[in-house]
């Protein structure tokens, strides 16, 4: 089966899971949206599986789709770190970087990344802070860290820093397969309204919800607030009511195994973005430079 299965066909696929569309996929990988769809066509045939949902707003994962989406990113980084990686250049760096990271971006975004940097750089040592977004920006400000790495999309005068957006993530309606919205290809803020929600409040998310709600004039019904995502996870996938989360914490199931589907939003819904922040005038380190370079490198800067 891998024989017959591309790395081509793997980057097509993953630019079409983040994008929610085909055709803003073949946008980005500048070819027709054609080649987009007989690509995904070709993977599902080979797979024997239904990677997407078609909705008239664009394609949604299916669990299937989402547990396979994982496994082709990662064969697509290790193939990009296989190509790039240090050890096919003269010396070997060593040293430290320090690094301030949030909730979210320490159990959802960092660790996999981390390992990789390691396997790159085996002699760089890490001095990983766990720390609010506030504490980020003074910690870089103050150059106690080299970098922050942070849901940046919430930071304050972000020209205060030398910042790079990494990823945005598209925020979807998490919901239970047998809810009513579930019904609704994509549910608007009016839909999800009518319902319980269920509320984060890590990473300062419970105000970039509401910051985008006022904007359409209205507010979500919040039954419940919790700073655990899996919590969320649980509740959701339960029946006890629904939320809008990110792509990048999404997973199609609760700890306890129960189905968790997502649905895009017709209303416009700003993308949670991560990035990292640097101090603006303090040189960066060898090993702080390497790591810098290593995130922009992963996510294509």
């Amino acid at each position: 089966m891998a024989d017959n299965v591309s790395l081509r066909q793997l980057r097509y696929f993953v630019a079409a899971a983040k994008a929610g569309q085909f055709s803003m996929a073949a946008r980005d990988e500048h070819v027709s949206q054609s080649t987009i769809t007989n690509a995904v066509l070709a993977l599902e045939e080979e797979l024997g599986i239904k990677l997407f949902d078609r909705l008239a707003q664009g394609v949604a994962l299916t669990a299937e789709g989402q547990d396979f989406f994982h496994n082709a990113c990662h064969i697509l980084d290790s193939v990009r770190d296989a190509v790039h990686n240090p050890r096919f250049r003269k010396g070997t760096l060593r040293g430290s970087v320090s690094v301030a990271a949030s909730y979210t971006v320490l159990g959802y975004f960092l660790p996999e990344l981390l390992a990789r940097f390691r396997a790159s750089y085996p002699d760089v040592e890490i001095d990983l802070r766990d720390t609010d977004r506030p504490g980020i920006e003074q910690a870089v400000a103050k150059a106690e860290v080299d970098l922050g790495v942070a849901i940046i999309s919430n930071v304050q005068r972000i020209d205060r820093f030398s910042h790079a957006v990494l990823v945005r993530s598209r925020r979807q309606l998490w919901v239970a397969p047998t809810h009513p919205l579930a019904q609704i290809p994509a549910p608007s803020l009016a839909d999800i309204a009518r319902h319980p929600y269920i509320q984060v409040t890590a990473d300062e998310a419970e105000a970039s919800t509401l910051a985008y709600w006022k904007n359409r004039k209205s507010r979500p019904r919040i039954v419940f607030r919790t700073s655990s995502i899996e919590a969320v996870r649980g509740l959701v996938a339960h029946g006890f009511g629904v939320t809008v989360l990110s792509d990048m914490v999404f997973r199609p199931w609760s700890l306890e195994g129960k189905r968790i589907e997502a649905r895009p939003i017709l209303d416009a819904v700003p993308h949670m973005e991560v990035g990292v922040l640097w101090h603006p005038s303090k040189p960066l380190s060898p090993p702080a430079e390497a790591f810098l370079q290593f995130l922009l490198h992963a996510y294509g800067s």
